[in-house]
């Protein structure tokens, strides 16, 4: 018997909705790893400034914390004396020590001739920019360091890194008259701006979803829905503590706030109450309950 009668099996189709979320998952944890190594190279880059001459005073300042809203910077200094200026390695300077600085910070770093020198937090001014401007803010800061030694001013070289991950450094350096000079500019990182337009996105989100059920419970009249109710008036409270998570803790009246919570909000409460105004007339009258044991009327 010839079997070209037979019908033809029908070609098995792979799926394609699971490849989709697959390959999609692996976009975006390429694109997720792609950005930290970015951002954990940027806290990597050292910036340097000065003279590297064998006697010679180093400096070398991290960026330990930026606070927008205090408007200030607070730099960990380690000064280290090189060559004949220093005892015992570097511990200790051979005479009275002077770190000067620049104006935005509060003062000159003072060290004595044979005593142990300790890491210092340095405060720092800064200049420009605005926390109203968040996630967009972006600051300035001039440090500069000189060095006098008995006396007499000696070369300085100095070393600056970033370690506040909320920000991002970009540094300008120049050596002016043995004095090392950084114009440090800072700005959001990138996973504090990515998060914050998340943030922004997600509120506006809820907003319309919220929006949405509102319309369709009024337009269908269908009374007052309680677990719609409920949903309602918790996602208006959880929008003020899922705000109150944005990195670096912007006070109320930022941009995020103008531009996506305080309207989440209103979008939100105005929903909620024309829901439960509409639903209290939408729902049906309770009629009188009536006596079944009255006596039927002749």
């Amino acid at each position: 018997m010839s079997n070209s009668h037979r019908p033809a099996r029908p070609a098995r189709r792979v799926p394609l909705l699971p490849g989709l979320v697959l390959i999609a998952i692996v976009a975006a944890v390429t694109v997720g790893a792609w950005l930290q190594f970015g951002e954990r190279q940027a806290l990597d880059t050292v910036y340097t400034a000065g003279r590297a001459d064998r006697d010679r005073i180093d400096v070398n300042a991290t960026i330990q914390r930026v606070d927008a809203s205090g408007r200030e910077m607070t730099l960990r200094v380690l000064v280290t004396p090189r060559g004949a200026l220093a005892e015992a390695g570097g511990v200790s300077p051979a005479e009275d020590l002077t770190v000067q600085t620049s104006t935005a910070t509060r003062g000159d770093l003072t060290f004595k001739a044979h005593q142990r020198i300790s890491t210092m937090d340095v405060p720092v001014a800064l200049t420009g920019g605005s926390i109203t401007d968040y996630p967009f803010d972006a600051y300035g800061a001039d440090v500069e360091f000189g060095a006098v030694v008995g006396g007499e001013r000696v070369p300085v070289r100095v070393t600056l890194s970033n370690n506040d991950v909320l920000f991002s450094a970009t540094v300008d350096t120049s050596t002016v008259q043995d004095i090392a000079v950084l114009d440090v500019g800072l700005a959001r990182s990138n996973s504090v701006f990515i998060f914050a337009i998340f943030m922004m996105l997600a509120m506006w989100a809820l907003a319309v979803s919220v929006l949405i059920g509102g319309w369709y419970l009024v337009t269908r009249r269908k009374g007052l829905t309680w677990p719609a109710l409920g949903w309602m008036a918790a996602t208006l409270f959880a929008l003020a503590a899922f705000r109150n998570t944005a990195p670096g803790a912007p006070p109320i009246g930022c941009l995020l706030d103008y531009i996506a919570f305080l309207w989440a909000e209103t979008v939100i409460a105005f929903c909620l109450i024309t829901v439960v105004i509409t639903g209290i007339r939408a729902e049906p009258r309770p009629t009188p309950p009536t006596d079944s044991t009255a006596p039927p009327s002749p």
